[in-house]
This record gives C-alpha cells, sequence and structure tokens, in this order.
C-alpha cells in the first residue's frame, strides 16, 4: 500500500472515529479461513514465556540525576497503556520504559522525576478510559507528561479502528484538558513477530500500519504528539529476534525497551520545551517538514521515531503538523547499567 493510500485510509479511520461511523475493514473476508489458521498457530508459539505468571516489575517512585539543581519540585510523569508501557518481559523496574524515560528525563531536565505507571498488560484503547481517570483522580497533581503506548491488542483482538481511535482521543482530550502534555507511542508493527507466519504477517503488518496513522491523526487534533514505534517490533526487531526480543518472542527485551524509549524520549523532551532550539527547527536534508497531517501520519508510520506534531490548524488539505525525524539510536545492553537501578530511596 502507498503511503497516499494509507493516508487515505487513515483518514477514513480518524472520521469514522470523530463523527461515529462505524469499522473499516482492515483485511478481505476471503483471507479468513487462512488468517485464522495462522492465528491459531501463532497462538501456541507466542505466549507469555512458557506459561509462567506475568510480572511487571514496578518502577514508580522518583528518579533524581546527579546534577539535579535542589529545590526544584518534581516533574509528573505518568505512563499509561499495554503491556508495552507496563514493561512485561523484563526482570528489573530499571529495565522498563518508565524508568528508562524517567532517569533520562531527570537528566535531560536536571531535576527529579516522579514516575507513576498505570497501564495494563493486556490493554486495549477502551481501557484508557480507566486509566486515564487514575491519573487524574488529584487534581492537585495532575501529571507535567503523560506517555501512552496503546494499540497492539487492538489489532490481534481486532477492536474496530474506529472505536480504537475515538477511545484513544478521547483520552488525549481529557488528559490535554486538564493540562499534561501527552505524547503516544502508535502501534508498533506487528508484522514482525517471529512466529508469525504469511499471509497474517502481511496482513499484521498493514493492519498496524494502519492504525498508527490513524492514531496520530486523532492524537494530533487533539494537541498530543505521536513517535511511531514500528522499531519496536519492526524491521530492527526482525533483523536481531534473538537481542532484541524478550523470552517469549513477543515482547521486547530489556535493550529492545531502551531502544523504544530512547525514540520516545526527545520527543517528551521537546513537549516539556527541554530540547534545545535549533533541534526544533525542521531539517529538509532529513524530510522534515510542514504536512497536511494525513500525510504526516502516514509518513510516520512507515518509519519508526518518527514524530508529528499539531502545526496549522487549517490549510489547503485541512489541518497541517510538524513531522520530525528525530536521532535515534541504539542502546547496547552494556549501556543499560549506566542507567539508574530504580527510584531514589528504593
Amino acid at each position: 500500500m502507498t503511503r497516499m493510500s494509507r493516508a487515505r485510509v487513515a483518514r477514513r479511520i480518524a472520521a469514522g472515529a470523530a463523527y461515529g461511523g462505524g469499522g473499516v475493514g482492515l483485511a478481505g473476508a476471503a483471507a479468513v479461513g487462512l488468517v485464522l489458521a495462522e492465528v491459531r498457530l501463532a497462538k501456541r508459539q507466542v505466549g507469555n514465556g512458557g506459561g509462567t505468571p506475568v510480572h511487571v516489575p514496578n518502577a514508580n517512585g522518583l528518579y533524581v540525576h546527579p546534577y539535579t539543581t535542589s529545590g526544584e519540585p518534581p516533574l509528573l510523569l505518568t505512563l499509561l497503556g499495554d503491556s508495552t508501557a507496563a514493561g512485561q518481559g523484563v526482570h528489573r523496574a530499571s529495565q522498563t520504559p518508565g524508568a528508562l524515560l524517567a532517569s533520562g528525563l531527570a537528566a535531560v531536565a536536571e531535576r527529579p522525576v516522579r514516575l507513576r505507571n498505570v497501564a495494563l498488560p493486556g490493554a486495549r484503547s477502551d481501557d484508557l478510559e480507566r486509566q486515564v481517570s487514575l491519573t487524574l483522580a488529584d487534581q492537585d497533581r495532575v501529571p507535567d507528561i503523560c506517555v501512552i503506548m496503546i494499540g497492539a491488542n487492538d489489532v490481534t483482538h481486532r477492536m474496530p479502528p474506529t472505536r480504537s481511535v475515538r477511545c484513544l482521543a478521547t483520552a488525549v482530550r481529557r488528559l490535554r484538558t486538564a493540562g499534561a502534555e501527552v505524547v503516544v507511542g502508535t502501534c508498533p508493527d506487528l508484522g514482525t513477530i517471529e512466529p508469525v507466519q504469511q499471509p497474517l504477517r502481511w496482513l499484521a503488518r498493514r493492519a498496524s500500519r494502519q492504525l498508527a496513522a490513524a492514531q496520530t491523526i486523532g492524537v494530533v487534533e487533539q494537541g498530543g504528539r505521536t513517535v511511531s514505534l514500528g522499531d519496536l517490533l519492526g524491521p530492527e526487531f526482525a533483523a536481531n529476534p534473538r537481542e532484541l526480543f524478550g523470552p517469549d518472542n513477543y515482547h521486547p527485551s530489556a535493550e529492545g525497551y531502551a531502544t523504544a524509549a530512547m525514540a520516545v524520549l526527545p520527543t517528551v523532551c521537546a513537549a516539556l520545551g527541554l530540547w534545545p532550539a535549533e533541534e526544533e527547527r525542521p531539517d529538509a536534508a532529513r524530510h522534515e517538514g510542514f504536512l497536511p497531517v494525513a500525510r504526516a501520519a502516514a509518513e510516520a508510520a512507515s518509519e519508526a521515531g518518527t514524530e508529528v506534531a499539531a502545526a496549522l490548524p487549517t490549510g489547503p488539505r485541512g489541518p497541517w503538523a510538524l513531522l520530525k525525524r528525530r536521532r535515534r539510536r541504539r542502546v547496547p545492553t552494556a549501556d543499560l547499567d549506566a542507567v539508574d537501578s530504580g527510584p531514589a530511596g528504593r
């Protein structure tokens, strides 16, 4: 599917979400029988590491960098979403995306960061209503920044994409209305989960990219920012499955989470006004710039680590967005030891 076609489908899904339309099919009915056979095979191979109970390390707490300025109140960071946001698949709190983001943000801001994670393994976008209510329960402690990672379970459980986007957009609107900045890691590329074979692999990739593009439109129109997480289960992970996937061949390993967190961190810092001004200017050499939001969404879905943020409220083809291809890097496993072992005082 071309990017222009993906942009049209994403706009249709987002419009359906906004106006209460029905679902937009992501796979042809003729392929259902073969797909169901592939799903049954994949389910036997992709699990939770041999049937062991789900364990998610508790990374909540205060993160303090050595260069923190004394007396500065902590920034409040909340993670919402599914098992990816929760950090399922790793064993230490410091390896979860929440801890990695809190540690990185504390270093950039040179002030403490208090992390709260309300994400739920297995959650779909319709669980965001509950998670947002938890997040905003104390009106005196509204987060400075919220990071949402959601979408994979929507695809695997065949949630209508219009409903999925509608739930996400509503969550972003509630958080933004309360005063929080919002960054959404869009649906990862599910077409590279190692046990999944064709044609399910192709259909999963197509569906997850369509959803990621539609999520981007819905989030940007509510004043949030998105970062494409295609690499979370994308080409880089396909090339290094033993290194970047966890023991269950589905959730990322510690290095995989670090790679994803480093893709999101620059956007988190930019949303809080902490990124260098020169980095905020679009770089034509990296094909950055202002685009209609649907086209920017389709571009981002095709390249992981790409940020999309609201720009102009209207243009010749509707709202426009700023597309940024922020610098990313792989984080070697050895470097993970440099990350704080956990919240201060733990």
